[in-house]
């Protein structure tokens, strides 16, 4: 099947320039060709790469519906326990359904939230079925993790802190045996073997090294050099991740990470808020790459990412929205803008320009999720991933018509101007409407859910409330948080 798509604008390639009065000619799930309108654009379509979100959960309960706002990262953790269970699809399609509302056709879902009600290979399998469903790409990344549960290092002293009805359970809801490490190893394969295809493929997906053994770490590198399959991790999110890394590793956390076998190509690193400059250029150096989570490190108090410094000195860096965004709705134009307001530089100075912020919110992440190295550009041979906006609404109150569109876009586009998306050449989003699911049925459906399911976890949130004046002792700046 061909389809045409008008553009009135295009902006076909990060670093090239805007065209106007375009058609885009796909077929194949392939962009076949882009040539000049045979006449004028009838429609007001702004039309780009389509958006990656390199690094995300498939999480559907904002921050607010649970009290979980303006928490430290250790803390909020925790407070996830509050969320009740429910149907695996149900809650991965409306957050893919509402990713494809927000424009992003490629996401990395690492999964580490098990709503467990059935068993791990069924539970994946509902996901990518939703993937399929909403009709977006993901990469699978199944967790993996058996140290540290509660806290970096001991966790008795938090413990102690409890009252007894607390600390028991606490202790049974996250102090539980984790699986053998080579179990969670062969699970991954499992899981590969079960869901990919279509659309999905499966990464590991170790949770971070405060929360995974050398042993486990060990075993992922040597099955990703087997397999050939991609590794993506939390690395330094924190600054008690960095001193417990500090600690634990002084030949420093990277070169540890190195000696293993997990910095290479197939790695992605996700936030490395406080990562080093020498950090940095190992990473480059051995071409991995790092998707930085702007407005949630910002909202979980985990600091601020050096961006520009990092595309300084050669790293590739991707856009994750890490389902924590400042309004609580996922939109990678608002996040793409916020890392060019904090990053581009001051006064007359370009510490990042435009053409690299593009790369990060389009290109970049598509080598993180899926390997890709051609993405992000709609040219001949390109996949199909589109993204059209809204031009008419961009630019109704414009003055002088030679504005620069980029400009527009930086200044002013959000999720509202999503028109249509794109992926594979399938019609994922029309008019802002998700096409493959009734996604304001699932949205309503969903909280119904939630609502009827919420007393199931009354006795652990009984308890949020000590362990999170525990936490807040045992990470307080002048305490030895490594024990």
């Amino acid at each position: 099947m061909t389809t045409r798509i008008e553009a009135a604008v295009l902006l076909a390639d990060p670093g090239g320039p805007t065209q106007t009065n375009q058609t885009i000619t796909v077929a194949d799930g392939r962009v076949a060709a882009v040539a000049p309108a045979a006449s004028a654009a009838t429609s007001g379509n702004l039309v780009m790469p389509a958006f990656v979100n390199a690094h995300d959960h498939a999480r559907v309960v904002r921050n607010s519906q649970i009290g979980n706002f303006d928490v430290a990262l250790e803390a909020w953790l925790p407070q996830l326990a509050a969320i009740p269970a429910v149907d695996p699809w149900l809650t991965a399609a409306v957050a893919f359904g509402r990713s494809a509302c927000a424009g992003i056709a490629t996401e990395m879902a690492h999964y580490t939230r098990v709503q467990g009600l059935t068993a791990y290979l069924d539970e994946a399998q509902a996901v990518a079925k939703a993937a399929r469903d909403v009709g977006i790409r993901i990469a699978f990344a199944v967790q993996c993790r058996d140290r540290n549960p509660l806290v970096y290092g001991a966790q008795e002293s938090v413990l102690k802190r409890l009252s007894p009805a607390a600390c028991a359970c606490v202790s049974q809801k996250f102090l539980g045996a984790p699986l053998p490490a080579a179990e969670q190893v062969a699970l991954v394969e499992a899981t590969a073997a079960a869901i990919e295809g279509d659309g999905v493929t499966v990464q590991y997906g170790p949770a971070g090294p405060q929360w995974c053994s050398d042993d486990l770490l060990s075993r992922i590198a040597e099955s990703s050099a087997v397999h050939g399959r991609r590794v993506h991790m939390h690395l330094l999110e924190s600054r008690y991740q960095r001193a417990w890394a500090d600690k634990t590793y002084p030949q420093g956390i990277l070169r540890h990470l190195d000696a293993l076998g997990l910095v290479n190509s197939r790695a992605s690193f996700a936030h490395g808020t406080w990562l080093g400059a020498d950090e940095m250029e190992l990473i480059a150096a051995r071409d991995a790459t790092i998707v930085v989570n702007i407005s949630s490190n910002l909202v979980l108090r985990s600091g601020i990412a050096p961006l520009a410094e990092m595309l300084r000195r050669g790293c590739r860096v991707a856009m994750g929205l890490d389902g924590v965004a400042l309004d609580e709705r996922e939109d990678p134009l608002a996040e793409m803008q916020l890392a060019y307001l904090l990053h581009k530089g001051e006064g007359f100075e370009t510490r990042m320009s435009r053409e690299q912020v593009l790369r990060f919110a389009l290109a970049a992440g598509r080598f993180a999720v899926l390997g890709d190295q051609d993405g992000g550009a709609i040219v001949p041979g390109a996949a199909a991933d589109l993204l059209v906006l809204d031009w008419d609404a961009l630019t109704a109150d414009r003055l002088d018509d030679t504005v620069p569109p980029l400009d527009t876009v930086f200044s002013r586009a959000r999720r509202r101007h999503v028109k249509d998306l794109y992926v594979a050449g399938r019609h994922v989003v029309r008019d802002g409407t998700v096409t493959g699911v009734d996604l304001p049925a699932l949205e309503a459906e969903l909280l119904t859910t939630l609502r009827r399911r919420f007393g199931a976890t009354a006795d652990i949130r009984a308890a949020l409330p000590d362990l999170r004046a525990a936490l807040g002792a045992h990470y307080h700046p002048d305490a030895f948080v490594c024990s």
